[in-house]
């Protein structure tokens, strides 16, 4: 079975570039505070890079 990740949004999306807010809402997650699941891919890795600051991460 593949490894899962659990991301959680810590902080808010105003004043981020619609970019970044695009990034965030391809991952699933609208609110502070929400978690999604989502299998340990190269893309999802490449979409929690690039927005580390603003999350929180944990394997499962």
């Amino acid at each position: 079975m593949a490894k899962q990740l659990k991301v959680t949004l810590k902080k808010s999306l105003i004043g981020r570039t619609a970019n970044q807010k695009k990034n965030i809402e391809a991952l699933g997650l609208k609110k502070i505070g929400q978690s999604v699941i989502k299998n340990d891919t190269p893309q999802v890795r490449g979409m929690i890079t690039k927005m580390n600051f603003m999350l929180e991460v944990e394997e499962i």
